[in-house]
């Protein structure tokens, strides 16, 4: 403030106090959500191209993408250097923020080799994350082996992620653990993973599961898993409304740990790309009331 400014603030302020009220106070930044809103490539845009995925993306408003494996996009760790520079360009060029892999590397299996081949698999995307400048690798827990016991399961996992985190950390990006499959995605069964991890370079990748909701609240499941929430997958909006996923409270509750990366569509249905476009322009205007509600 300058010195009139300042001398008029304190003023008012002293009126105000005498008169039993207070000067109103403009909402600030900190009070406002940080995070924003992206695109996981499952399942709206499964067929289309990088550049319109990027295109759709700018003129909607979506800041980020997160590329899953095995759609048209084709950003995958057979890549060549040249490929990888030029997918690294497209998403600088664009300005849409480039957030990492979606892998489906899962350490679940009762067979060691598999774990060891899905450890091998998640290097991979580690490099290729690495290369692209993106954040992280998505995996995930898929279930639980049958006849296997949970927790030994439980175990084997935080085992296997904290050898990927290793790696993840040599090369400077994150590993998230998508809150996924049966049993694992219970929130109480991926705490008992995540404490069995032993790398910080692993966190969450919350996944908006209706087992996250205990009397129409996800607050319980929120507050158990919230120290390792590193990025978010968010469906069907209309759910609040439905009352089937109360997303307006799950956003409330990111606001108030400060999270501020992504939440990111992931919605089961693909679509045409004139559709599609559509179908997100009104998604981001729903997503923008219940953020700000």
């Amino acid at each position: 403030m300058n010195r009139l400014s300042r001398r008029d603030f304190l003023a008012a302020s002293a009126i105000a106090v005498s008169a039993g009220t207070s000067p109103k106070v403009v909402k600030g930044a900190d009070e406002v959500a940080k995070f924003k809103l992206g695109l996981v490539t499952y399942n709206v845009p499964a067929a289309w191209d990088l550049p319109t995925i990027l295109k759709v993306c700018k003129e909607v408003g979506i800041a980020a993408v997160e590329c899953r494996t095995t759609h048209k996009h084709g950003v995958e760790p057979t890549l060549t250097a040249p490929q990888r520079a030029e997918v690294k360009k497209q998403f600088t060029d664009s300005g849409v923020v480039f957030w990492g892999c979606g892998s489906v590397c899962e350490f679940h299996a009762a067979d060691p080799a598999v774990v060891k081949k899905n450890i091998e698999d998640c290097k991979q995307f580690i490099g290729l994350v690495k290369e692209l400048g993106g954040k992280g690798v998505k995996v995930r827990p898929n279930g639980v082996p049958k006849d296997a016991d949970p927790q030994k399961t439980f175990q084997q996992i935080g085992k296997a992620l904290t050898e990927c985190g290793k790696a993840a950390e040599d090369a400077g990006v994150e590993i998230w653990v998508e809150v996924h499959g049966a049993v694992t995605q219970v929130s109480k069964n991926i705490k008992s993973i995540m404490d069995a991890c032993e790398s910080k370079s692993v966190g969450l990748t919350w996944n908006s599961n209706p087992t996250d909701v205990e009397n129409k609240s996800v607050k319980a499941s929120f507050d158990l898993l919230k120290s390792w929430i590193r990025s978010c997958h968010i469906n069907d909006l209309d759910n609040d409304a439905k009352g089937t996923y109360p997303y307006r409270e799950l956003f409330g509750l990111l606001r108030g740990i400060g999270y501020d990366r992504y939440t990111m569509c992931e919605v089961g249905k693909s679509y045409p790309v004139a559709e599609g476009t559509e179908y997100l322009k009104k998604y981001k205007e729903l997503w923008d009331k219940l953020v700000k509600a």
